[in-house]
């Protein structure tokens, strides 16, 4: 998936350069790094349309979450060119142990980019376009005005595009989260990234159950919306752990659930404590579809965005299926 990252308003490259990407880790020893078994293992990609994807990339000085956190699908992704739009710069207001974004004080928002996402959307001809974003912990309302002036922006360039939003928790940001549903993307959302018992370690700017209840209300605020999270696995957590999650997603309503590897970005981020096998992501798939969830993606090189337009078309069959057999 190409994924374009806004670089308006950045501080001058020379600066850019020298500036520390995670100064929260700097000082932390380095971890571990454990052998990647084969399964997880990808051939380097050649193909024309990764090369072209690759050229367009360089040509218009793009940067991509998938180069910088080294996303093992990027050959697939580039192959097919699959867009996903990163919003609201490239600085994150938090510090998760897992991410590779850098970690500061963001830029002021660029007021065009509602309109250039759009633009863009259009000319790539997009059939499904995922929006996503750095924590804006700064803003007042979270971002929340900016995805709805994105998800507006959309509709009126390229109203055949489906949209799928992958946000920030808003914690502490009274009433955004109703603004961006009121929008009407056809998919929100929104990443668990571990169980509970990590979240100290993990995801120290989050709250667990703040992020299922904001999954919950989407649902509240219109039941037709498809709801999706995303975790990985291999940060220490227990099967049961895993499982009660599970629960804890489908009592907030959650139609899809994608479960995938984590890989350390660098040797500062928390340390892949085991690589888990096919046979165990394919038990969690088998597993949560007893549970009720409409779609599962549970595999090694399974990521949040990866195949998200044919999983959607995958996912509105399920529920017409489901709402027959009713």
């Amino acid at each position: 998936m190409v994924t374009i990252l806004d670089r308006t308003n950045l501080i001058p490259a020379t600066a850019d350069e020298k500036r520390v990407r995670h100064p929260e880790k700097a000082h932390k020893p380095d971890t571990e790094v454990l052998r990647k078994p084969e399964w997880i293992r990808v051939k380097a990609p050649t193909s024309k349309g990764y090369h072209e994807t690759r050229d367009l990339v360089r040509s218009h000085k793009l940067v991509t979450v998938c180069e910088e956190a080294g996303c093992p699908n990027i050959g697939e992704c580039w192959d097919k060119k699959h867009a996903t739009f990163m919003i609201m710069g490239e600085i994150c207001t938090r510090a998760c142990a897992f991410c590779n974004v850098a970690t500061g004080k963001p830029n002021a928002l660029d007021l065009e980019e509602p309109e250039n996402v759009a633009k863009a959307v259009r000319q790539m001809g997009l059939q499904h376009v995922v929006i996503t974003s750095v924590d804006r912990d700064d803003l007042a309302d979270g971002g929340a005005e900016h995805f709805e002036k994105v998800i507006w922006a959309i509709r009126a360039a390229s109203p055949q595009t489906t949209i799928e939003i992958l946000t920030p928790d808003f914690l502490k940001k009274p009433g955004a989260l109703e603004r961006v549903v009121a929008a009407k993307p056809d998919v929100f959302n929104h990443n668990m990234e571990t169980v509970p018992g990590n979240y100290l370690t993990v995801r120290p700017g989050a709250r667990y159950f703040h992020s299922v209840r904001l999954l919950q209300r989407v649902k509240e605020l219109d039941p037709t919306m498809f709801t999706k999270s995303g975790i990985m696995v291999g940060l220490g957590e227990e099967r049961n752990e895993v499982l009660q999650l599970m629960d804890d997603l489908r009592s907030a309503d959650v139609d899809f659930l994608t479960i995938g590897q984590y890989l350390q970005p660098t040797r500062k981020h928390h340390k892949v404590e085991r690589f888990v096998t096919p046979e165990e992501f394919k038990s969690y798939e088998d597993i949560a579809y007893t549970k009720g969830f409409l779609m599962v993606s549970s595999s090694p090189l399974t990521r949040s965005s990866h195949h998200a337009g044919d999983d959607f078309a995958r996912l509105k069959a399920a529920r017409e299926k489901l709402l027959v057999r009713v």
